[in-house]
């Protein structure tokens, strides 16, 4: 069977055949490779109605993750059901959560957004998008509305630091997911509003919105509910050439990141509830990682988290590698507790 460059398990394969080659390879030559002048004329030509002439990065540090543009393809127009009638979900398996402030709470599934990383949508009048960078594991919501203008996204098949960029559709912008900014085109400089939104097991999300909303599978064919990067969390970055995290935390051990703190997962799963920096942080068992066997809800634990203020309301947060977290937030501080 060919194997289709077009959804994400091509980068699975990707990711075999790079290792092949790195073992022979010194990293800093391929490094080198990737930063070549020709880099930014090929993007140039692939994006024509971008203007390179705004950026904040360097694009020797953009890579391709395998698909194309649009070869992982965004959802634009989400259908949802009723979370009572939803049947084909494990109980642990990971939903983005999202609850405006009025209507009905949304359910993401993770094996949704494993096969289209974005899903754009309208909720109580706001325009949000929902994001999922599996290599990262960075799911962040964020208000898709930037100086009045109501921004659709799409999957550029670009990545930076192993992280997805995302592109805009209104002006072919480049934007970092883990950060909400802008970094290449007219958009530069811009930064998406980040919502309060979490990630829990499906059966989390029906015990406490018994009379929420998930969206409905999409019309594609993709095999939803596997996961295509499997044993991935236990592996190593895909792409990645920066510096390990600090302390002897492993690159794919995951952190509680709020602003520019990290509170490491191992410490929070140990001590169960954490109240520090005027932040309350909880852990609580039975969700599956969806990074781990074929089956989304089947992997190993990694429990539920969330974070609150002093006044008991949900703050904006999400849990990535620690390697993404190093890498976009360098001066980052590491909550490691006594």
């Amino acid at each position: 069977m060919t194997e289709n460059p077009f959804c994400p398990i091509a980068r699975q394969g990707f990711l075999r055949r790079l290792l092949r080659v790195l073992a022979v390879a010194p990293v800093a030559l391929f490094v080198a490779v990737s930063m070549a002048p020709a880099q930014s004329e090929r993007f140039e030509r692939a994006w024509p109605d971008t203007d390179f002439s705004r950026r904040a990065v360097d694009l020797g540090e953009v890579m391709s993750g395998g698909p194309t543009r649009d070869g992982i393809p965004a959802i634009l127009d989400p259908s949802f059901i009723r979370a009572s009638d939803e049947t084909r979900l494990d109980d642990r398996e990971p939903v983005m959560t999202y609850v405006p402030d009025n209507g009905p709470a949304r359910a993401y599934p993770i094996r949704y957004l494993m096969w289209h990383e974005i899903v754009n949508d309208v909720v109580a009048g706001r325009t949000i998008v929902v994001t999922f960078c599996p290599l990262c594991n960075t799911g962040m919501v964020f208000d898709s509305q930037v100086d009045g203008r109501s921004l659709t996204f799409g999957v550029s098949g670009l990545l930076r630091h192993s992280d997805m960029i995302m592109y805009d559709h209104q002006s072919e912008s480049w934007w970092q997911q883990a950060l909400g900014e802008g970094i290449v085109g007219e958009m530069t400089g811009r930064t998406l509003t980040q919502l309060p939104a979490w990630m829990e097991s499906w059966a989390a999300f029906r015990t406490a919105h018994p009379h929420g909303l998930v969206m409905d599978e999409p019309d594609w064919r993709r095999a939803y509910g596997t996961n295509p990067y499997r044993s991935y969390d236990t592996t190593r970055p895909f792409l990645y050439s920066g510096e390990d995290p600090p302390h002897g935390i492993a690159p794919l051990e995951r952190v509680v990141r709020v602003g520019d703190r990290a509170w490491p997962l191992t410490r929070l799963r140990k001590e169960g509830r954490i109240t520090e920096a005027g932040l309350t942080l909880t852990w609580t068992e039975g969700q599956a990682s969806a990074l781990d066997t074929d089956a989304i809800g089947q992997g190993r634990e990694v429990g539920n988290v969330r974070v609150r203020d002093a006044q008991g309301r949900d703050v904006v947060h999400d849990i990535p590698f620690a390697f993404a977290f190093h890498a976009f937030h360098p001066e980052g501080r590491w909550m490691l507790g006594n």
